[in-house]
């Protein structure tokens, strides 16, 4: 046990005293920062930032002739109505295009947009909005409705406002900042595991090809060696967390402070914040940091172990990270959306896929038996994926100059002591 502290002490000390890991201490909130009020920025005047683009509109029915009507960045106009003649000019203008409606315009391919390059998905689906309002509004008059009556019952401003009746009274749901928690956390824990699970296994190829191996395993054995490593570059990251957790709770003071203006736009969004269980999130993100960093940190250390050099890990590394990989690009686009499915369900009791799919799912409150299952599984799985690696990496580490695969894995694994 001695032996494994030596190692976990001499990871630690040797990484947490590099520069650049403490220049990341500062560099990393100050950067999130910036994002954020980049991206504000750009929502804010997305607008401003998109080019005016001129539809030139060549009508064969005469339906829809005269009752388009300008929006942000798209202006319609009636310009040349030979087809031929408008596809020649739009070679000389990238902001203009040809709209093109035919007498079977309710058929696929009746209405084409013509343009010098791609067009943008905003202004195709302004067409289709229009065309169809326009089409609706037609179809209503010809059938003697008032189209007049129809719109102002259309202009009510109805908005739904979610509330979720707890045993203490009820509470706003507060259902967009869960949201951007919920990938927040997803997106933060995928990163997370793929950086220090990464540090894992270079640190083991350059003790390996550096040859210092051959000296440490005479006094060590590898499972303590691995396990050492582990849990030195584990802490290594629960170090970084902690570090920018305090810088976050303190910008975030100095952000209220500034900010405690009731007519402030930031005022909503602290307020908005402080209604999610940050406490809670947080305990279950340093536990699923930690079981999911242990799981798949074995596997890196047992791949770098197996190969000579970077480039060889190849192989080995798309199988290790594609449950990962999945996982991540589901949250980011479907489980947010559905966090109580049975797909997110299993996703988040899976070992390997469980650290991104219940982040996602923890801001809205999943049953307690999931959450207990999800946190068992994920104990089990990183013990068995250590002793799997461990009996790899005993082997590899001291194997040279021959590439392996998986069969040769495979040996290595059944090999006895």
């Amino acid at each position: 046990m001695n032996k494994v502290l030596l190692i976990i002490q001499r990871e630690y000390i040797t990484r947490v005293r590099k520069r650049s890991f403490i220049v990341m201490i500062f560099v990393v909130p100050l950067l999130i920062l910036i994002m954020g009020a980049i991206i504000a920025f750009v929502a804010k005047d997305s607008n401003k930032l998109s080019t005016l683009q001129i539809v030139n509109v060549i009508d064969n029915t005469k339906i829809f002739e005269g009752k388009f009507h300008d929006v942000s960045n798209i202006k319609f106009v009636k310009g040349e109505q030979d087809i031929n003649a408008a596809k020649a000019a739009l070679k000389k203008d990238e902001s203009t295009s040809t709209l093109l409606i035919t007498a079977n315009y309710n058929e696929k391919g009746g209405v084409q947009i013509f343009s010098k390059k791609k067009s943008a998905i905003q202004l195709t689906d302004e067409i289709e909005r229009q065309m169809n309002d326009i089409s609706v509004n037609n179809s209503m008059l010809q059938h003697h409705i008032d189209t007049a009556i129809i719109h102002s019952l259309k202009n009510s401003n109805i908005s739904v406002n979610a509330v979720e009746a707890t045993s203490t009274g009820d509470k706003d749901a507060n259902i967009g900042a869960n949201i951007a928690v919920s990938i927040a956390c997803a997106i933060f824990i995928y990163i997370s595991l793929l950086i220090y699970g990464g540090q894992v296994m270079r640190g083991v190829i350059e003790e390996k090809t550096s040859r210092i191996i051959e000296v440490v395993i005479s006094s060590v054995k590898p499972f303590q060696l691995m396990l050492g490593k582990i849990i030195g570059v584990g802490l290594v990251g629960l170090t970084q967390f902690a570090a920018w957790i305090i810088l976050s709770v303190i910008s975030s003071k100095i952000a209220g402070q500034a900010f405690n203006s009731p007519q402030s736009p930031m005022t909503g969004v602290l307020a908005t914040l402080q209604t999610i269980h940050f406490g809670y999130i947080l305990a279950c993100f340093i536990f699923y940091f930690l079981t999911g960093y242990l799981l798949y940190s074995a596997l890196f250390a047992a791949v770098g172990s197996a190969v000579d050099s970077e480039t060889e890990t190849q192989q080995f590394m798309f199988p290790i990270t594609m449950p990962l990989l999945f996982t991540y690009l589901l949250a980011v686009s479907v489980l947010f959306r559905a966090p109580d499915s049975a797909l997110a369900v299993w996703l988040s009791i899976i070992p390997f896929t469980a650290p991104v799919a219940m982040m996602v799912r923890l801001p809205f409150d999943p049953p307690g038996w999931q959450i207990a299952l999800s946190m068992f599984m994920m104990v089990i799985g990183f013990l068995f994926t250590t002793y799997v690696a461990a009996r790899i990496y005993r082997v590899g580490i001291l194997m040279y100059g021959k590439k392996a695969s998986y069969k040769e894995l495979s040996k290595w694994f059944f090999y006895k002591e």
